[in-house]
């Protein structure tokens, strides 16, 4: 059984919104977002318990802002943005624009 990955078509802003609400997974998407291609769940620096990042990987997913795949033993995750920017233009953009991590001096 693979995992579910809505249609572009399918996206909806209120889950995606939801979705990017949350700071651990809005970190998530950060890393994601800053990274050359896809990358293993386990190549993240989450500080949280298995279970639990397992869960945000899941409401990442099914919200459409993640794309997973299996690779030999690992999981592969990339940012759905090519989906995200054509189903609602800047969003993305906008809101990690908008949360920027603070610069330490």
């Amino acid at each position: 059984m693979s995992a579910y990955h809505p249609d572009r078509d399918q996206l909806l802003i209120e889950d995606v919104l939801a979705a990017l609400g949350n700071p651990v997974r809005l970190g998530i998407v950060r890393e994601l977002d800053a990274s050359p291609g896809e990358r293993t769940c386990g190549s993240l620096p989450l500080e949280i318990t298995k279970a639990t990042a397992t869960h945000h990987w899941r409401v990442l997913r099914e919200s459409g802002i993640t794309r997973e795949h299996k690779v030999g033993r690992a999981k592969a995750v990339s940012l759905r943005r090519e989906d995200l920017d054509a189903r609602f233009p800047g969003l993305l953009t906008a809101v990690l624009a908008a949360t920027a991590p603070a610069r330490r001096s």
